[in-house]
């Protein structure tokens, strides 16, 4: 092979695992629909909560023990020669023999009730308990369906700040990039300035110093543009992270930071209470009411009913000697050494502490809701400001330029226009960022 044909194989050798690299890496452009739909679906926090809730639905099953019958089979193997056990084992089984015509005591001769020889017994057991009056455990089956309507509001709540986290994420990356669209613009206007100082300062016209100073202007710029590549890296990243996506994925945001026209009417007449949160510290209330319950509901006594069907044989499985038993029984904690008492006492403060949980929670709520209305309203009007300031400083730029131009404008007023422009470009982007994360927090501070 030539020297010629072997830079072509390791030319195509190599653009052929670029092309692999690149098809494992997908570009995906979402919008913030897209972006809330995804993190719903896919977000491992979400699905570890979601857990939660199968978990509360079992302890639903479980609590139909307070009303369903028990079934259970045994099967309990003997082999003695212990006296009782041998003539009881031998009754049960039905083998026990004595014969009054031959005068033949059998199993019952002395010698043999005394000295008998080893039985081997198979007990079969299929035993039936029906629950008829457990207060305790009826109350405990309400107390799982309340916890299983408080955890699905916790549900609720953990979907609403992962919706929150994800509108952070993908404003910002937004934000980043709308900066570093504005940034390089200000960066090729300031390089054309660059360069004719350079050619100034070339011809003699402009001074060493005016050159220079384009030049810092310029490398600033330069070096809070990298700072913006890296923030728009660290937006992609909490958005990998949030939607489950691999590492390599690039993440194209679908959208703009424009605001509506004016801030919701509801904003002045919006209450907290349809949260999720509260609604959920609600229902743990109910819990711990309910747990109280149950406890008292303990010195009350229980009753039962049973059915069982023996079967005794020295095979396994053998149903030769066959019995029945049916009853009832009851059980009543008279005394307990001032266990029951005590949780009684703690249940109850538990109860106490749910509710003063509630009303703290409620109080914060209302608290964050009005601060976050607050800052809404505020942020709307900054970017009316934010919009003017912009406009007086791209005529000022853009005056100074024409004046520099023809010799007319110093570098540093150039340099001063410029930079108010930049940051007014960059003000008005934060503005709007602002507003929306604002908005955001209180669509989250109102519950939806």
């Amino acid at each position: 092979m030539t020297k010629k044909a072997t830079r072509r194989f390791l030319a195509l050798l190599v653009a052929g695992f670029a092309t692999c690299s690149q098809a494992d890496a997908a570009t995906m452009k979402l919008s913030l629909d897209d972006a809330l739909k995804m993190a719903r679906e896919r977000n491992t926090m979400l699905k570890a909560e979601r857990a939660r809730i199968d978990q509360a639905d079992a302890r639903i099953v479980q609590s139909r023990q307070a009303y369903l019958p028990k079934v259970t089979l045994s099967e309990t193997l003997l082999h003695s020669n212990d006296p009782g056990a041998v003539l009881v084992g031998k009754l049960q089984q039905e083998s026990a023999y004595y014969d009054l015509m031959t005068m033949d005591m059998g199993d019952f001769a002395v010698d043999k009730l005394n000295h008998p020889a080893a039985i081997t017994d198979f007990h079969t057991s299929l035993q039936v308990q029906q629950p008829i009056y457990n207060r305790d455990a009826i109350i405990g089956g309400k107390m799982a369906r309340s916890a299983r309507k408080a955890q699905g509001f916790m549900v609720d709540r953990a979907e609403e700040t992962i919706d929150l986290n994800v509108k952070k994420a993908f404003y910002g990356l937004l934000l980043a990039k709308k900066n570093l669209a504005d940034l390089e613009q200000s960066i090729r206007i300031m390089k054309g300035y660059a360069d004719e100082a350079a050619r100034g300062y070339a011809y003699g016209m402009m001074t060493k110093s005016d050159k220079l100073s384009t030049q810092v202007r310029l490398a600033e710029m330069r070096d809070q543009k990298l700072q913006i590549q890296d923030g728009i890296r660290n937006a992609e990243d909490s958005l990998r992270m949030m939607l489950a996506l691999g590492k390599d994925d690039t993440i194209e945001p679908v959208g703009s930071l424009s605001t509506d026209v004016k801030t919701p009417a509801s904003v002045r007449t919006a209450s907290t209470e349809g949260r999720s949160d509260l609604r959920a510290f609600k229902a743990f209330e109910e819990v711990t009411e309910l747990q109280h319950d149950m406890e008292r509901a303990k010195y009350l006594p229980r009753l039962n009913a049973f059915a069982q069907q023996n079967w005794h044989d020295s095979s396994l499985l053998g149903t030769d000697g066959s019995s029945w038993t049916i009853g009832l029984n009851m059980q009543w904690n008279i005394f307990d050494g001032m266990a029951t008492r005590g949780k009684v006492q703690e249940t109850r403060a538990q109860a106490l502490e749910a509710r003063y949980n509630y009303q703290a929670a409620k109080e914060k709520s209302d608290l964050e809701l009005d601060m976050a209305r607050r800052t809404l309203v505020t942020s709307r009007e900054r970017i009316a400001v934010a919009n003017q300031s912009l406009e007086s400083a791209k005529v000022s730029f853009e005056f100074i330029g024409r004046q520099y131009q023809t010799g007319m404008a110093m570098t540093f007023e150039l340099l001063m226009s410029e930079g108010a422009y930049t940051w007014a470009k960059m003000r008005l982007n934060q503005a709007r960022y602002d507003y929306w994360i604002a908005r955001s927090e209180y669509d989250y501070n109102v519950g939806k």
